[in-house]
């Protein structure tokens, strides 16, 4: 009797890509249907946000400068790029094909520098609307199951996702980049509350269909992925322990026949919590972080594990939130080693960056359920093949002997990045061992770490002057075949790393 598939198996599945069936899924796209990767409303109060960046404001107005400064460092615009019809906003977090399907939210209470209610965050403008004034914090806290962090602060920061921006190009596929970019986001926000004094606690958990409904959202269209309780770090009372970050969902195996167009929504829906499923006063325990994998005989490579420094007040990591950008071209060249360490310190040891203010505990769901694989390419000093990153005992253990140029390019769909880059990053699940602890909300849930730990490997790569691009199209399977990745291992991620091209002379 074949195995039962819950329903996001059952997704992942029939969302590979696979090289005997992706040229048959061609289609030409009509961007004059492109939607708009912004929201409007109607109606509601505007709060100006621009004038609180720069430096030189009074005592009474560092709150407001704090939030402006929280919510640009996490999600604002950067640069224009002025295309005819429909210019491309370009903003502080990666977006798969710059759709942007996540919208931020604020939602404030008593006691805060905003009047309580409900805003959304205007990217275009750098502002908050206030749409609904009411006081909203017990729905909140309701909503989100009672999570601690709650009910010692009065402001929240809400991350949705309107699935059709990104549906529109990748079809069902899209739900794994919509968590993906949600993850980058929820990066930028964590790192972005430690340089403005906040600390934001990550609520992965909560009663969908409630929360949706506080915020007024369409729910076939848009739906809460995660949210943020935050805390003023300025504020004694506020300096919370950590708090859990999400709770489990029930996993669904009977479901109907889905076509083609259906499976997002459906899926979505499928890994929703319902109020009376649980609560954060039960909440289960996160898996233990320990190296999976210990291969007989392999190379074993120590890493320095040296941190990067992001000098006084945190300046350099605020300006390389604010100057990322994927890389479109690599030279082919090697990076060192050490380079590659101290991506790989930021990324995956925060611990060591507690003395430079930052967050030593910084919200993710579950980093025990990841694996990191290693293709390197030319990396100074470190043999090309592909490696398991052993993160607890800081060490780099070879699974596979070759220079993976060739397949590299070929597993990336045939994009330059993969041939060009001198190590490319695999994050990897056991997706069914992941289910079984947390259902099938596990699918949000890995896509968002994933998606986090690629931004933080973009602003490491960013300041220390290498190339980095996310990669959310490959062939699955292959991957595992090629690099030798054990089976049960699904692909989430791929960040490639490389060599810039010089900047262009004007």
């Amino acid at each position: 009797m074949a195995d039962v598939l819950s329903i996001t198996q059952h997704y992942h599945q029939r969302t590979k890509y696979d090289p005997e069936t992706l040229s048959q899924r061609g289609r030409s796209l009509d961007f004059s249907q492109q939607p708009m990767p912004f929201k409007d409303y109607k109606f509601g109060t505007t709060i100006g946000l621009k004038e609180y960046l720069e430096q030189g404001v009074d005592a009474s107005q560092m709150q407001w400068q704090r939030l402006s400064r929280l919510l640009y460092c996490s999600y604002g615009i950067t640069a224009v790029i002025p295309y005819p019809d429909n210019p491309l906003y370009l903003r502080t977090a990666p977006s798969a094909g710059g759709l942007y399907p996540a919208e931020l939210y604020v939602i404030a209470g008593e006691g805060t520098v905003l009047p309580a209610g409900l805003y959304n965050y205007q990217v275009r403008t750098h502002s908050l609307l206030r749409f609904w004034d009411s006081h909203v914090w017990s729905a909140l806290e309701s909503a989100c199951l009672w999570h601690p962090a709650l009910a010692k602060t009065q402001l929240a920061v809400v991350v949705t996702a309107i699935f059709h921006r990104s549906a529109w190009r990748y079809e069902d596929r899209a739900y794994r980049r919509i968590c993906l970019d949600s993850g980058h986001l929820l990066g930028n926000i964590e790192l972005a509350a430690s340089i403005c004094d906040y600390k934001a606690h990550l609520i992965g958990g909560f009663a969908d269909q409630p929360f949706n409904q506080l915020l007024y959202l369409d729910s076939d269209q848009e739906g809460v992925v995660a949210a943020f309780a935050l805390a003023d770090l300025l504020e004694a009372d506020q300096n919370l322990p950590p708090a859990p970050t999400l709770l489990p969902s029930p996993t669904v195996e009977d479901f109907p026949k889905l076509p083609d167009g259906e499976l997002l929504a459906y899926t979505h829906t499928a890994t929703s919590i319902a109020s009376e499923d649980i609560t954060y006063n039960n909440p289960l325990p996160t898996t233990t972080k320990e190296d999976k994998y210990n291969f007989p005989f392999c190379l074993k490579v120590p890493l320095a594990n040296t941190p990067v420094d992001w000098g006084d007040d945190l300046i350099d990591l605020k300006e390389s939130i604010l100057k990322r950008r994927s890389t479109r071209k690599f030279t082919g060249d090697s990076l060192s080693l050490d380079t590659l360490s101290r991506l790989l310190s930021f990324t995956y040891c925060p611990e060591n960056y507690q003395e430079q203010g930052l967050d030593g505990d910084p919200g993710f769901f579950d980093l025990g359920l990841i694996q990191t694989f290693i293709a390197v390419l030319d990396i100074t000093d470190l043999d090309t093949g592909c490696y398991y990153y052993a993160i607890q005992a800081q060490e780099l253990r070879q699974i596979r002997f070759k220079n993976f140029r060739r397949e590299s390019h070929y597993l990336c769909l045939g994009q330059d990045l993969g041939r060009d880059a001198a190590a490319i990053v695999f994050h990897t699940a056991d997706l069914q061992s992941a289910i079984a602890r947390y259902g099938d909300r596990a699918y949000r849930y890995l896509h968002m770490d994933a998606g986090h730990l690629g931004q933080r490997l973009n602003l490491a790569a960013t300041h220390l002057g290498v190339g980095v691009s996310g990669i959310g199209g490959f062939f699955d399977d292959q991957v595992n075949e090629v690099l030798g990745i054990p089976e049960e291992e699904a692909v989430l991620y791929i960040t490639t790393l490389g060599k810039p091209p010089p900047p262009a002379q004007e």
